[in-house]
């Protein structure tokens, strides 16, 4: 039996299409989400106070969702830019450099490097980790700096940031937004990145060779002057003392992978498994490196690394604090005002969407994998992919399953065209370590990451 839809139905539905529409003309949905929220809670409660006291309500659920997923961000940017200021980043990369002697060794080389180092640090850190001292090297090899920027990309801004196995800050958002477990969409994700993942990088890789041999593409020896100098390492650490951290860093995210896999943590427990490592790493860099002002310093990075945090998700709570109220959320921030026999407006929706259309899985397929790439046209990769749970799960319960799947894609999909490979405002962290036009790197990246979205939607259509 279906229920019932109501004024709460159209209205989340009327404005899951305003919010579609703003990203595709690349305006802010910030103003939108808000307005969203405050109409559902008038109709909702009929109370105006009640209505205006819900907005803020919203945000502070929303807060809370996402505050581990805020922290542990901000904690690995701040372990990082301790590492980059010590000098320990450029030990820890040091043994590649020798492997590096060709252009094909150099792309694939920087790119595994730099998807295994985005699933701990998050691709922003990472860029800077590697960038500065694995560039020259690269060049040197006779890769182009836009080869490099490329390979850091695809494997960081793509294929750690969509699977985000290890921080699990992605699947977090969109198993919360479906009502599904964390661990249902990461199982679901792993096929189709690696499909993704696959496709991307050989189609990316065979097309930048094909340049090379053309010589269309010029070898460029310059870094982006600036980046460096504010990330100069200062001789705060001995040789050994570096070559110690160097080797006891990576063991330690060792060990806690070792430990996940072991005690069987997920989600949150493995985030703050992960989390406190960073923490404990931080401290220790902290005070031997500085010193006498070491616990000033630590404050001073932790400081750098929540400003990050914040600055990365200010826009995802107004538009995650929307799409909570689809489900979970709707009865904490607003009370019981649903009506009874309710599931929540998404399922609901999704039980009335079933009733009134035959929905096929493949019209699920294509719309998920075509939504999740218009929530990424912002630039964030992170705002949208609330929007691509909530759809998921939607349509999961309208054609009866591949919920999780429909979720991963959604993720999948809204990261790789808005986390930092298609759009060039997200691109900047790579372009500019490497000293290469972000638009030039988004005109690369769009031939592979076109084809890898369409061969991930064909295997997700067959997964269902």
């Amino acid at each position: 039996m279906g229920i019932e839809l109501t004024a709460l139905h159209w209205i989340y539905v009327v404005f899951i299409v305003l919010i579609i529409g703003f990203m595709v003309r690349r305006r802010d949905t910030t103003l939108i989400c808000i307005v969203g929220i405050f109409l559902i809670a008038i109709a909702a409660t009929g109370d105006l106070t009640a209505s205006i006291s819900g907005v803020f309500n919203s945000f502070i659920y929303a807060i809370t969702e996402l505050l581990s997923t805020i922290l542990i961000i901000s904690i690995i940017v701040a372990m990082s830019r301790v590492l980059m200021k010590s000098g320990i980043n450029e030990v820890m990369v040091a043994p590649f450099t020798k492997i590096i002697k060709t252009p094909t060794l150099a792309y694939w080389t920087i790119g595994i490097l730099m998807m295994i180092i985005s699933w701990f640090f998050w691709p922003s850190p990472a860029v800077a980790l590697l960038g500065a001292v694995l560039l020259p090297v690269a060049i040197r090899a006779g890769l182009p700096a836009l080869g490099v920027a490329m390979a850091m990309n695809l494997f960081g801004h793509g294929i750690a940031l969509s699977s985000d196995f290890v921080i699990q800050g992605a699947p977090k958002l969109t198993a919360d937004a479906a009502g599904i477990p964390v661990g249902d969409v990461i199982s679901a994700s792993i096929p189709l990145v690696i499909t993704m993942g696959l496709v991307t990088t050989v189609v990316a890789y065979i097309l930048l060779r094909r340049d090379m041999k053309r010589g269309t593409l010029e070898l460029t020896t310059g870094t982006n002057e600036e980046e460096n100098e504010q990330e100069t390492p200062e001789n705060l650490l001995t040789q050994g003392q570096k070559r110690f951290f160097a080797i006891l860093i990576p063991i330690a995210f060792l060990a806690d992978v070792v430990a996940m896999s072991i005690l069987k943590l997920q989600g949150g427990d493995a985030t703050a498994l992960i989390g406190g490592t960073a923490v404990f790493i931080l401290l220790i860099l902290s005070v031997v490196a500085h010193k006498k002002q070491g616990l000033e310093k630590t404050t001073s990075y932790l400081i750098q690394g929540f400003q990050f945090g914040f600055k990365v998700f200010g826009p995802v709570i107004p538009i995650a604090a929307f799409f909570y109220l689809g489900d979970s959320g709707f009865n904490q921030i607003l009370g019981d005002y649903l009506p009874k026999a309710s599931h929540g407006i998404v399922n609901d929706l999704g039980v009335g969407l079933a009733a009134l259309v035959p929905l096929t899985k493949e019209i699920a397929v294509i719309t998920l994998a075509i939504v999740g790439a218009i929530t990424g046209l912002d630039g964030s990769g992170f705002s949208g992919i609330s929007l691509a749970g909530s759809i998921g799960s939607l349509f999961g319960n309208a054609i009866g399953e591949g919920t999780a799947t429909l979720t991963a894609l959604g993720q999948i999909t809204g990261i790789w065209v808005g986390g930092g490979t298609l759009i060039p405002w997200a691109l900047i962290p790579a372009a500019a370590i490497c000293n290469v036009s972000p638009f030039e790197l988004a005109r690369r990246n769009l031939v592979p990451v076109l084809v890898g979205l369409l061969a991930t939607t064909i295997v997700a259509w067959f997964l269902i």
